[in-house]
């Protein structure tokens, strides 16, 4: 009983009231099994978050679960950005709508946002994301963080992440194991496992610098 639209936009409008630099993200599956979204495909969902003043969301597995044809429909209702780097969308009517990065300036701070999805084998239909190819996430984070920071001048690195936060298996990719093994990330913000955190968990990356 502590969820819901309007408490998400008055808090959100109590951090915009004491810091207007706030940047507004979403880490995926915007769209859910909920009676709203099964009659309305997720616009209600979009036009919502329109009015909250999100700036940028990444793709989860649910949001694929009108298909690619499902998603593309809404699209035009999204106000934010939608990025994923590691989802190749090159052969899917997707191609050229997400972008693999965006970047924002705050107080003078260029901050590069980019995102990461969960592998769809297995966990979503194939004929839901047709031939969306998932590519390694660690690999592509890296690539990310070295191009945001080298390239696009960035002085803080966000990674939104739907690989979940972190499983007994290591060698699934999750969000603990991705802050270890690459360097250049400084936030993580991860969805997926639904996981509850009193405060956010501080790692070391392979260069020894806090994530």
């Amino acid at each position: 009983g502590m969820g819901g639209v309007a408490r998400r936009a008055r808090l959100i409008q109590q951090i915009l009231s004491e810091n207007s630099n706030t940047l507004i993200l979403d880490a995926g599956d915007i769209f859910q099994g909920t009676p709203y979204f099964n009659f309305y495909g997720g616009e209600l969902e979009f036009k919502l978050m329109n009015r909250m003043g999100y700036h940028a969301a990444t793709l989860g597995n649910h949001d694929f679960d009108n298909g690619l044809e499902g998603l593309l429909a809404q699209l035009p209702n999204a106000e934010f950005q939608f990025v994923s780097s590691n989802y190749d969308f090159s052969n899917t009517i997707l191609d050229g709508f997400i972008k693999p990065y965006t970047v924002f300036e705050r107080g003078g701070i260029r901050i590069g946002v980019f995102g990461l999805g969960i592998a769809l084998e297995g966990l979503v239909l194939p004929e839901l994301y047709g031939e969306t190819v998932s590519n390694h996430p660690y690999e592509i984070a890296q690539d990310m963080a070295q191009s945001l920071r080298l390239k696009e001048k960035c002085h803080l690195i966000i990674c939104r992440s739907h690989l979940g936060y972190k499983y007994r298996e290591e060698q699934r990719y999750s969000d603990v194991v991705l802050a270890k093994t690459t360097s250049g990330i400084d936030l993580i913000i991860g969805g997926h496992t639904h996981t509850f955190m009193e405060k956010a968990d501080v790692l070391e990356n392979r260069d020894g610098n806090k994530v």
